[in-house]
């Protein structure tokens, strides 16, 4: 299992690498929503907001009003993020959950 700080540090890699490719992903995805990220496993969460191709504001706690919810253990989390974990997959075996609006979905599904 992995720690709230690995959790924490895999979603600031995340956010450094949409920082250093938002020119390229804000032309693909055109988002300003909340994002809460919650870590089942470790009862914790984490809470940002995704705008212009970039990850924000990236801070403990949870945002229960989140527009984007994403729902995975520690070991998920840390494996979606270093590319280790197909989302498509993780989504379809039940291993991460996103509840988002339809569109925002398909535009996340770019980002991930």
């Amino acid at each position: 299992m992995a720690t709230v700080d690995e959790c924490r540090q895999a979603l600031q890699d995340l956010a450094e690498r949409l920082e250093r490719n938002a020119e390229t992903v804000r032309e693909r995805i055109d988002l300003d929503r909340t994002l809460a990220c919650r870590i089942s496993d470790l009862e914790t969460a984490f809470h940002g907001r995704l705008t212009g191709g970039r990850l924000v504001n990236l801070t403990d706690g949870d945002d229960p009003k989140a527009k984007i919810a994403i729902s995975a253990s520690s070991d998920d989390l840390v494996a979606l993020v270093r590319g280790d974990l197909d989302v498509t997959r993780a989504v379809a075996n039940r291993r991460v959950s996103i509840k988002a609006n339809p569109f925002d979905l398909l535009k996340l599904r770019k980002l991930l």
